[in-house]
């Protein structure tokens, strides 16, 4: 390949500013590209993370009762029956202990978390607040659902008589850390709790909904001694986190829901987003093909005398098609190293610019090899491809008449 190498780049450098043109047309193509993908692929994580929330991958839950008749109507019979839905009560998840240990030897789940939630009355004072309680342990219940993040005045601790509660639920109540109020439920008189922490979620309704004690507590005021009302999972692999709740379903008579399906809307935007990325990564990409092969195709017609006085002297056609080819991958691989550059660089610009309303930044850049790779291995066989035809008509030229153009 000496022969090519040497005359691929002998072509390039005698391009002059045709060839610095194409150059950088390739180099902001390809930038955009890196830049949309990486932009949006680091903003979709940090928008799942802040709107998920405290919200697990796969949550456990009992099945729900259902209502049947007690006798079947006789064949005969022209009255139908009527069967009314059951009211749903709270329940625990059936041996859950037992279950632990089975969902733990699965791979790719990661982390698994009892919880005793249930409605809830939190008091201070004249003021009552409708809210619900939730049971938890503090360890496993921050590996699904990194709550500990979340907290902005106090720690996450919860003794016996602790609780946690939102910022906008302790303004409601005028309290603060090391305050008291009073938690009762529809089971239980309540008692009174000491503010250990305070949380925020970015959304007031949830700052305001939940209240967080400690497990054996809430089972007592759900009257639900050892239970837990549900078991939350999360996996290793979030967006493949319905087919691991598809595989639970098939094994467990419990009901298994999984962040997609408690989320459709978001899960809708995202992948509506992703198929716009992809058409627009698609249509730039399809630019910069046609930009490389007509400069190309240029230079073939300036180079025809060239091309024929090689062929005279005994270069075959496939030499001559693989000197374009070559010029072709140089020019692919070029944009991409630099286009890659400027696409992170770009990326890393707009994650300092954009901050979300607390002035936080909206997202963090993230430099991922396999992005770069990826991306310097398409933009090679693009190159290829583009230099595809104007390769096979420098090939295809007569020695004798292109010498005589």
């Amino acid at each position: 390949m000496g022969f090519e190498w040497v005359v691929a780049q002998r072509f390039l450098r005698e391009g002059g500013m045709q060839t610095l043109l194409i150059m950088a047309g390739t180099t902001i193509g390809i930038a955009v590209i890196v830049f949309i993908t990486g932009f949006l692929g680091d903003m979709q994580r940090d928008l799942i993370k802040r709107t998920l929330g405290v919200q697990a991958h796969i949550v456990i839950r009992p099945a729900e009762e259902v209502a049947r008749p007690l006798r079947e109507a006789p064949a005969t019979a022209t009255a139908l029956p009527q069967v009314q839905a059951r009211v749903q009560r709270l329940r625990s998840v059936d041996q859950w202990q037992a279950l632990l240990p089975a969902l733990e030897a699965i791979p790719g789940i990661i982390a698994i978390s009892p919880i005793a939630a249930g409605p809830g009355i939190i008091t201070r004072g004249d003021v009552n607040k409708t809210v619900t309680i939730m049971g938890i342990v503090p360890a496993p219940y921050v590996a699904v659902t990194r709550f500990n993040e979340k907290i902005v005045s106090g720690d996450l601790r919860l003794d016996p008589g602790d609780v946690l509660i939102g910022t906008d639920l302790a303004k409601d109540l005028g309290v603060g850390p090391g305050d008291k109020v009073r938690l009762s439920t529809p089971t239980s008189p309540g008692d009174a709790y000491q503010v250990r922490g305070i949380y925020d979620l970015g959304i007031r309704n949830l700052n305001r909904a939940y209240a967080y004690v400690g497990l054996a507590p809430a089972q007592a005021m759900h009257a639900l001694p050892g239970g837990a009302s549900s078991l939350e999972l999360a996996v290793d692999d979030l967006f493949g986190a319905e087919r691991f709740a598809a595989r639970l379903r098939g094994t467990m008579p419990h009901e298994v829901e999984s962040w997609m399906q408690a989320n459709p809307q978001l899960l809708a935007g995202l992948s509506n987003q992703t198929v716009m990325t992809l058409l627009v990564r698609f249509f730039l990409a399809l630019v910069v093909a046609i930009g490389v092969s007509s400069v190309l195709v240029v230079a073939v017609v300036q180079k025809t005398k060239e091309i024929g006085i090689l062929r005279a002297m005994g270069a075959s056609r496939g030499r001559i098609m693989r000197v374009f080819l070559l010029q072709g991958a140089l020019i692919g691989a070029t944009g991409a190293l630099l286009g890659s550059a400027c696409g992170y660089a770009l990326t890393f610009v707009m994650s300092d610019i954009l901050r979300s309303s607390d002035g936080t930044r909206l997202f963090e850049a993230r430099l991922e090899p396999e992005l770069y790779l990826y991306t310097l291995l398409a933009a090679v066989v693009l190159g290829l491809v583009a230099a595809m035809m104007p390769a096979r008509r420098a090939a295809r030229l007569d020695p004798a008449q292109a010498i005589r153009v």
